[in-house]
């Protein structure tokens, strides 16, 4: 996409729903300066720490250091029961354990890089699965904790040697892609992927990772993902009659669209990943719609591009229609 764009040196690329921070470290790799906007604060530490720049050798030494730590055993009186519940005893004994060391490491970067690699080995030999919106626990087999936490910091490592990074700015925020605190006019383009329709992951999926890694991190879930809070909004196709979620949905997008036009320079272009949103009798087109959207704030759209395609199902035989996962090309004139 940056190449689409013709962006280098001294151009600037704004990505307002960040995730997990592809955009920012692909900037990073071709020397665009950036920034990156998450309502989420875990989506916004993941970002973070995949987007600062590491002393490999002083990530080794750490490491070294930190699995040479002698045990002592943890309480665990304190912690949230579903966290309890999510692991074995010896497993999360060892998570805490590593979590109250990295804590006291006091370079903030490599700390950050740390905690996420506890996450990471953690989350992946818990008990808990995500289920859609819920949290399910289910009993497994796990292997050693120590040994596996190891191999993830390992392959972080060695991750962090092989991305190479040029010199430029990056940015990682948290904030709302509806009232971006950003100056007037800043950025040559935008580069994103808002949630899609009616496939939003709501925070509490993510509810052990917060009490155990982030604990007294506060979220705020009606502004965190769009379209979850579906009361007193503008219905922009009322003549559409469609489902309450994608109403909210679209409105929060308007809003969104207002202020990537806003931010956006005379000229700027926008490269928006999106897809339709299923419900039990009808299949919505999220890029014709947000197109719309955009064409009536004053984008002109250039093109939809449809990535990737579906058949939509009532009762996992009944076809309802198609849903598709289109980039929507337009820049602002």
């Amino acid at each position: 996409m940056l190449k689409e764009f013709n962006l280098g040196r001294g151009n600037w690329v704004l990505d307002p729903f960040l995730g997990s921070g592809t955009t920012v470290l692909a900037c990073m790799e071709v020397g665009v300066n950036s920034c990156g906007v998450d309502s989420s604060p875990l989506a916004v530490f993941v970002s973070q720490v995949k987007t600062a720049r590491y002393d490999t050798e002083s990530l080794e030494r750490i490491a070294t250091s930190l699995f040479l730590t002698p045990f002592s055993k943890p309480s665990l009186d304190a912690l949230d029961p579903l966290v309890k519940k999510a692991f074995s005893r010896p497993v999360l004994e060892d998570v805490v354990f590593f979590r109250d060391r990295i804590a006291e490491i006091e370079e903030e970067n490599a700390k950050g890089f740390f905690m996420l690699a506890l996450m990471r080995a953690a989350m992946e030999v818990s008990y808990a699965y995500k289920d859609g919106s819920v949290i399910r626990i289910v009993k497994k087999p796990t292997p050693p904790f120590r040994k596996f936490f190891r191999r993830v910091v390992k392959g972080m490592i060695k991750d962090v040697k092989s991305i190479e990074l040029e010199d430029c700015e990056s940015k990682v925020m948290l904030g709302d892609a509806r009232m971006l605190q950003l100056p007037d006019e800043m950025f040559d383009a935008v580069i994103t992927s808002p949630p899609y329709l009616n496939k939003i992951e709501y925070t509490k999926v993510y509810r052990i990772e917060y009490a155990l890694f982030l604990p007294g991190v506060k979220v705020d879930a009606v502004r965190s993902y769009l379209g979850l809070n579906p009361k007193n909004i503008e219905d922009p196709f009322p003549e559409l009659n469609l489902p309450i979620v994608a109403r909210a949905y679209l409105s929060d997008m308007r809003k969104a669209l207002l202020e990537m036009f806003r931010v956006l320079k005379p000229g700027g272009k926008v490269a928006l990943v999106v897809a339709g949103g299923v419900f039990p009798d009808r299949v919505v087109d999220s890029d014709v719609l947000i197109a719309k959207l955009a064409e009536d704030i004053g984008f002109k759209v250039n093109k939809l591009l449809a990535v990737n395609r579906r058949v939509a199902t009532m009762k996992r035989v009944i076809k309802i229609g198609e849903a598709r996962e289109s980039i929507v090309f337009m820049e602002k004139p």
